[in-house]
């Protein structure tokens, strides 16, 4: 069976319906070992998104193939540290390179296309943007099965945590930070 061949770009305005069953497709095949689906199904109102200021921003990419997208993720210059835009408390404002990390956002893959190094690869795209940007530093609130990825990448998690979603559910999260060379 030949290769898929993958494509690393941009994401655009025109993907977003794209992205978002992306999403859904990647938390409700992959999630299943760490989260109920409850719990995966409320995270999809909100928690699990795609924030279009990414977009906007030029900071969100896709793995596109001929077939379809492959998987998304992308990094941030804004306050706001996870969620999609119907969370309510997002923060747009600016982070300052200086004393700021940057945020990595939002990255899921396609569970056909799981251990091809697709999120890897778009984390390096997105490490090495947040350099360019003059971040030294850069943290990402992880679900559960993307620690092992963001490990991988020489992330370190701090304590975990329990985000409210809707229906008195709570998620499990994981704060992580890496410093960028």
């Amino acid at each position: 069976m030949p290769a898929t061949p993958y494509r690393l770009r941009v994401a655009r305005p025109a993907d977003a319906a794209a992205i978002a069953a992306l999403i859904a497709r990647s938390i409700r095949a992959l999630g299943t070992r760490d989260y109920t689906p409850a719990e995966i199904e409320a995270a999809l109102l909100g928690t699990f998104g795609l924030d279009t200021a990414l977009v906007r921003d030029a900071s969100y990419f896709v793995v596109a193939t001929p077939a379809g997208l492959a998987a998304c993720g992308g990094w941030s210059r804004r306050r706001t540290l996870f969620g999609g835009d119907a969370r309510p408390d997002r923060d747009e404002s600016l982070l300052d390179p200086a004393v700021d990390p940057a945020r990595i956002r939002a990255f899921f893959v396609d569970p056909a296309h799981v251990r091809q190094g697709l999120g890897r690869l778009l984390i390096e795209r997105c490490e090495s943007e947040a350099r360019a940007a003059g971040f030294s530093a850069i943290e990402l609130m992880a679900t559960l099965p993307g620690v092992r990825l963001y490990e991988a990448c020489g992330y370190a998690a701090d304590a975990a945590v329990d985000h409210p979603l809707p229906g008195g559910l709570r998620l499990r999260l994981v704060p992580m930070r890496k410093r960028l060379k």
